[in-house]
């Protein structure tokens, strides 16, 4: 399949993909804060400055786009069917990085939770998922519900 834009056209709107105050991201964070939990944002001195940092549960969260971070079996986890190796080796990178930084942060201390895009519509399962934050000793030094 073709591409339908113009490679600058494509290189513009890739350009306008953020990191920090997605949707999703906003709404953990506002989920986190009715709930009456307090956290600090993107901490630089913790590797991948986690999206969320709760210092008092020992805590930090990722919110990570199920299209960038290859959320397995979701539908939003499609590939391009244009710069296959390229799109793979990015994928791949990003996957291995993710990895990297929540081994670092478990060998710091630091819980690792993980919640994607798609799990954000969900406002229950969003809910269970800030409520293990709080849970002391709920599963380790990983929570195993990603």
């Amino acid at each position: 399949m073709v591409d339908r834009l113009t490679p600058e056209r494509r290189s513009w709107l890739m350009s306008r993909v953020r990191g920090k105050g997605t949707l999703p991201e906003m709404t953990v964070r506002r989920r986190a804060h009715a709930l009456g939990m307090r956290f600090r944002l993107h901490r630089a001195d913790l590797p991948g400055r986690p999206d969320l940092v709760f210092p008092r549960y020992r805590t930090v969260v990722f919110v990570h786009g199920c299209f960038w971070h290859r959320h397995e079996s979701c539908r939003k986890s499609t590939s391009p069917k244009t710069r296959v190796e390229y799109w793979e080796a990015k994928f791949r990178t990003n996957v291995e990085r993710d990895a990297r930084n929540a081994t670092e942060l478990a060998r710091m201390g630091w819980r690792v939770l993980t919640i994607w895009e798609c799990e954000t519509k969900d406002l229950e399962l969003l809910r269970k998922k800030l409520d293990s934050v709080r849970s002391i000793g709920g599963g380790g030094m990983h929570d195993g519900l990603d």
